[in-house]
């Protein structure tokens, strides 16, 4: 575990123009199978983490797979 500094109860990290879209997702660079997702987090300043809510309610990071928007 660790801690960041912009994050606390008040504070949390600016988010992108991503947030709350629509995305279609692929996993090992497979586009011939995806799923689709919204992104639920999309940090413009540290950490720089982006988190993608599958439809089928597993969450990923962005860093786990491949995603584009629909």
């Amino acid at each position: 575990m660790g801690a960041v500094k912009n994050i606390s109860h008040e504070l949390f990290p600016c988010q992108g123009p991503m947030l709350n879209k629509r995305v279609r997702v692929c996993f090992h660079h497979d586009t011939r199978e995806t799923i689709k997702g919204t992104v639920v987090r999309d940090d413009v300043e540290e950490p720089m983490k982006t988190i993608i809510k599958l439809d089928d309610d597993r969450y990923v990071l962005a860093t786990e797979c491949m995603y584009g928007p629909i």
